[in-house]
């Protein structure tokens, strides 16, 4: 299949087609001082990036605004490693230059496909047991705001941690500084069947077994389907896999996260040592995706709970697998971000591919949500969910900090839509 997300996202529809956006415009500005006139004229106003989101976090029934059109660009600062991008790129442009510049990130997600801007702002993540969330790189982002000025904010600055995750709340995000590492290679296995009992009495052991870590899992009650192992060579070179390990069996050929769909979408595996950028994704840039066609479900417990919450989701797995294309259990680190869904604990994220059917899945999220409840279960901003309000605000001690910031960076509300004002309602 071709990658359709490189394309400008549609006025229409998010990527997954459940969203149909109520814009009365899309603009594609092709420069800052394009973008601020825009803002400074809109009364409605917000961002979009490549699309990825499943639910209405993007959705305004004003001017929506794309920034894959400003230029782009990479600079940069060798001394304090660190790299200033512009909101708009995606991962997969922006990775090739770090690299040949001998540089990294610390993380990546599953797609190279989303944009940088718009998976910071709905905290999104890759996995590792060491490895924050991708918005825990951001040091330093400048912000346009409802009057058409610039904010520059950088780490330490009074409101900092709450705007990096603000779900475009405050203005357009249009450049970011990233800390970066020194490039690295990572060699990809996959394992097969790794027996239930064996994932969840050794679940730290498992889940620490490589720079980066997933299980992939059916929901069927049987072994854990596929076990991604991304290892990072250290210095002294390449390692070999077993062929048993923790009684699963290493795969014997590529493999694709869903079952029956082809591996040649996935990035290359069989322990091929590769740079980190073509490794720590799931899929390849070229093509489309995951699946293609889903909606995507995730939540967030404490780490130390995984297990008490995996015995949760498995008494009731006959109530949500049916709907499933696949699960994916991965650990993300705490970090400091108000409204990360890794705040101030280490996490384990369950994630939910589902079939592309709204009417279906939601109500089988309540489901879900209720299992996860007795573990503060926090829901991925950017992927289908029904937890209340209320309950939101419980989770993040620092919700009713940003809900003050919100107020004070857009008084007037003009970033504010219909998800917004459900989830942080002002009183007002």
């Amino acid at each position: 299949m071709i990658d359709h997300s490189a394309r400008a996202p549609s006025r229409k529809t998010n990527w997954a087609g459940n969203i149909t956006f109520g814009a009365k415009q899309l603009h594609t500005p092709a420069s800052i001082a394009e973008l601020q006139d825009i803002v400074s004229a809109g009364t409605a106003v917000k961002v979009l990036g490549t699309g990825h989101s499943f639910n209405t976090v993007a959705d305004t029934h004003g001017d929506l605004i794309s920034v894959a059109g400003l230029p782009r660009s990479v600079e940069i600062d060798r001394e304090a490693r660190t790299a200033t991008v512009s909101a708009g790129m995606r991962f997969g442009e922006l990775t090739g230059s770090l690299q040949r510049s001998g540089f990294a990130l610390h993380n990546l997600g599953s797609l190279p496909h989303i944009s940088v801007a718009g998976a910071c702002a709905t905290g999104t993540h890759g996995s590792g047991v060491g490895n924050r969330c991708l918005a825990g790189a951001v040091s330093a982002l400048e912000l346009v705001t409802a009057d058409g000025g610039t904010v520059p904010l950088e780490r330490g600055d009074t409101g900092f941690d709450g705007a990096v995750v603000s779900m475009g709340a405050l203005g357009v995000v249009t450049r970011l500084t990233l800390d970066l590492v020194p490039a690295f290679e990572i060699q990809q296995w996959v394992y097969e069947a790794l027996p239930q009992e064996q994932a969840l009495s050794r679940f730290d052991e498992v889940m620490s077994e490589a720079y980066s870590v997933s299980l992939f899992t059916g929901w069927h009650g049987g072994p854990v389907d596929q076990v991604w192992l991304k290892h990072r060579v250290e210095d002294d070179g390449p390692r070999t896999a077993p062929h048993r390990w923790h009684g699963a069996t290493l795969a014997q050929g590529p493999r694709h996260p869903v079952p029956g769909v082809a591996a040649e979408h996935c990035t290359e595996q069989q322990g091929a040592a590769g740079p980190w950028h073509a490794r720590l994704p799931h899929f390849r840039l070229e093509f489309t995706p995951s699946n293609g066609e889903e909606l995507q479900s995730e939540y967030f417990v404490p780490r130390r709970e995984a297990v008490a919450a995996y015995e949760a989701l498995d008494r009731i797995r006959q109530q949500f697998s049916p709907l499933l294309q696949i699960g994916e259990i991965r650990t993300v680190a705490a970090d400091d971000l108000w409204l990360s869904p890794a705040q101030g604990r280490d996490s384990v994220a369950f994630h939910f591919t589902w079939v592309p059917d709204t009417a279906a899945v939601t109500p089988v999220l309540g489901a879900i949500e209720e299992a996860l409840a007795p573990f503060g279960a926090r829901p991925h901003w950017g992927k289908v969910f029904t937890t209340p309000p209320g309950e939101l605000r419980e989770l993040y001690e620092h919700y009713a900090d940003f809900e003050r910031l919100t107020e004070r960076f857009d008084p007037s509300g003009t970033f504010r839509n219909e998800f917004l004002a459900h989830h942080f309602p002002r009183t007002d």
